[in-house]
């Protein structure tokens, strides 16, 4: 282990047990009667992340790794069927904590957002997709960035320049973007309360007169590159450099966090496996953030 990801862990387990202690309504619900968890909820985020960081796919392989090198951290590690139950249950605290972890940095407050769709991958075979229990959700879809074909979800992000998760949503693959990226902020009204007109960049799948005006409705500023047969649009300038950004915060989710190798089999499975990556993502930068990194987005020193 490095020292800089015990110190990740430390400040991470830290935040999270103040905020269970001052906001206890956040923790998983459990009967009154019964007995105490042996591994607390904080634990159980802050081993969550680290496995997201230090890139296990396997839950036996996370479980043999932990036993033979985190007990100084862990002093007690659950089984792999305890800890899959464990970590499905909390599956909405760590939605609150990527919240949570953002508001502590300045990154919050920045008003330029980028705004895209990544494919999750669920499956490739034709008896995945007929058998599986994610048969219904999980559908076909196409990436053209990289022009294929795919089976599964999609991972709607809007973030900071920096790559700070601002919101997501995790959809079927073809889920309408412009209709998904409505929904979140209709979903989360205060996410544009006290905010000065936002400005999104997006790629030419965000586009039509209505949505535009939906968009100026809620108080949001669209700038996108102008499509076959359009006039060009303001800001065309500076719009490819900047959207380039978003390519870079996925293919960290995808190369660093190993988005595409979740090994989620249902919906409960897949959705925990999306949040333990985007709040190991959001970890990273406020760790950076708050310790003065040169590089915000870096995971390298946590990654081994």
């Amino acid at each position: 282990m490095t020292t800089e990801i015990d110190t990740l862990a430390t400040a991470l387990y830290v935040r999270v047990d103040d905020l269970l202690k001052a906001s206890p309504h956040l923790a998983p619900w459990r009967p009154r009667v019964g007995l105490e968890p042996k591994l607390t909820d904080a634990e159980l985020v802050t081993l969550a992340v680290m496995q997201a960081l230090l890139g296990f796919v396997s839950e036996a392989r996370r479980l043999r790794y932990a036993n033979a090198h985190l007990r100084y951290l862990f002093p007690y590690l659950p089984q792999q069927p305890g800890w899959n139950k464990r970590l499905r249950r909390a599956a909405e605290l760590l939605r609150q904590i990527v919240r949570v972890l953002a508001t502590d940095t300045a990154l919050w407050t920045d008003d330029v957002w980028i705004v895209d769709s990544t494919p999750v991958e669920c499956g490739r075979s034709r008896e995945t997709a007929k058998r599986s229990d994610l048969a219904g959700w999980a559908e076909y879809g196409y990436c053209a960035s990289h022009s294929r074909y795919f089976w599964g979800l999609r991972l709607h992000l809007v973030c900071t320049l920096h790559g700070l998760p601002i919101a997501f949503a995790l959809t079927g693959a073809k889920a309408v973007e412009r209709e998904v990226l409505l929904d979140i902020f209709t979903v989360d009204p205060g996410l544009l309360a006290s905010r000065a007109e936002p400005t999104l960049l997006a790629d030419k799948n965000y586009y039509g007169r209505d949505f535009e005006r939906q968009l100026s409705d809620l108080g949001l500023r669209l700038l996108r590159p102008a499509r076959k047969g359009e006039p060009p649009r303001a800001g065309a300038e500076v719009f490819k450099p900047l959207r380039q950004l978003i390519e870079s915060v996925n293919q960290t989710l995808k190369a660093q966090l190993d988005l595409e190798r979740h090994g989620g089999r249902t919906p409960a499975g897949v959705t925990i496996r999306v949040l333990q990556r985007l709040l190991a993502l959001t970890t990273a930068i406020w760790h950076n953030h708050t310790t003065g990194g040169t590089i915000i987005r870096s995971l390298t020193a946590y990654d081994h």
